[in-house]
């Protein structure tokens, strides 16, 4: 693994669960059809960040080609999915996500230092998982998911870094102490559905 991949790994604190490994590989329809979602609601949350804080230049540069990619990964997923037969539709969402911003502070600067802590562990997780599968999957597949681990690592560090310029370091550090605990929690738990993000298959 490369330097980045480690550091996503240590970033969130715990390693998934093989037995998260085994339901995700033996379900790749649902695991397809979560990762599109995924890819869009990063997109879509980083043009929301942008509209939130339209006089930050560095947080639009850097959240604007993150939205790009995002959205071209949401269309590779799209192309993977026709390619197996598969059918994009709606779907119920991970308790995950919700979880998660539920820990977002609701005055400023506080909401925004936690949004940009909570976008950066979703980042960190998917790469972690990216890598984490893709040894398990059909070869195209896996390769496909190695080669998205690098744009993921870049945006939880871009995530970071917005989170911390300008902010009280010690604050900074006990929030994203607050948030891996509870992803912690959420990735190790049982969990009745399967997708990207969830925890332990219950």
């Amino acid at each position: 693994m490369t330097a980045a991949v480690l550091a996503a790994d240590e970033f969130v604190g715990c390693a998934t669960p093989a037995a998260w490994l085994d339901a995700a590989v033996a379900d790749l329809e649902i695991l397809l059809l979560d990762h599109a979602h995924c890819e869009r609601k990063a997109a879509t949350n980083a043009l929301a960040l942008m509209h939130r804080y339209p006089d930050d230049p560095q947080l639009l540069d850097k959240l604007s080609r993150l939205a790009r990619e995002e959205l071209r990964h949401f269309e590779q997923v799209l192309k993977v999915m026709r390619a197996r037969g598969l059918r994009y539709r709606r779907f119920a969402p991970a308790r995950y996500g919700a979880a998660l911003h539920a820990l977002v502070r609701d005055h400023e600067p506080a909401k925004r230092i936690d949004t940009l802590v909570l976008g950066a562990f979703i980042e960190a997780r998917s790469c972690e998982r990216f890598m984490r599968l893709a040894p398990r999957l059909p070869a195209e597949l896996g390769e496909f998911y190695r080669g998205l681990c690098a744009a993921e690592s870049r945006h939880y560090g871009d995530y970071l870094m917005l989170a911390a310029r300008g902010a009280d370091p010690v604050e900074v550090t006990a929030r994203i102490a607050v948030f891996r605990a509870r992803e912690a929690e959420l990735i190790g738990s049982p969990d009745a559905q399967l997708r990207f993000h969830s925890g332990v298959p219950a």
